[in-house]
């Protein structure tokens, strides 16, 4: 009989670097995966007690944990999908908004979700969504290789004065002000 792939959700793990951490941990503590992605560690089958124990402590470590109840699981993967679509420009089509876009990617609907993700994390999905999108403004800003137009259109704001009052609203500059600047805060962290 085939083993059934298993997927673990993984609290913290939202950058490519943490992919990288976490592969590079496994490897050297030899537990035997398939693929990580953000979020998510797969495995070819249930890992045995010792194993899972083990992942544990190494996730503790790095500063990442396992996600273990449903209801952290899925605003785990709310996280997980905005971040992939805002920073990395995964997963969703330009134009979807993201309640629809969420509600068929994890398959409840949006205001349970909503409220879920409220309980837990103590704020929104709208504003998590927002600070994830100026966070990549940010970013976006420091390259200093878009015009505000191109990032705000890049980013899907409505316009650059959009973009531009939902910016000083949350770092309290402009993005201006901001450039001279250029401090951004950790993925984790937000």
């Amino acid at each position: 009989m085939k083993q059934k792939n298993i997927e673990i959700a993984v609290k913290n793990m939202v950058c490519n670097r943490c992919i990288k951490v976490v592969k590079d941990e496994l490897v050297k503590n030899n537990i035997d995966f398939i693929h990580v992605d953000l979020g998510k560690i797969y495995f070819n089958g249930e890992l045995s007690s010792i194993d899972n124990k083990n992942l544990k402590q190494i996730l503790k470590k790095e500063g990442f944990e396992l996600v273990e109840d449903r209801e952290a699981i899925i605003v785990n993967k709310v996280k997980t999908l905005v971040i992939k679509n805002i920073h990395q420009g995964k997963e969703k089509p330009q134009h979807q908004n993201f309640s629809d876009f969420l509600t068929s990617n994890i398959g409840i609907e949006y205001s349970q979700m909503s409220k879920l993700f409220s309980e837990i994390e103590g704020n929104t999905i709208e504003h998590y969504i927002i600070k994830q999108r100026i966070e990549r403004a940010k970013e976006l800003l420091i390259y200093n290789e878009l015009t505000l137009s191109q990032i705000s259109y890049e980013l899907n704001y409505s316009s650059p004065q959009h973009l531009s009052r939902q910016f000083k609203q949350l770092t309290g500059f402009t993005p201006t002000a901001f450039k001279k600047i250029g401090k951004r805060n950790k993925l984790d962290t937000i």
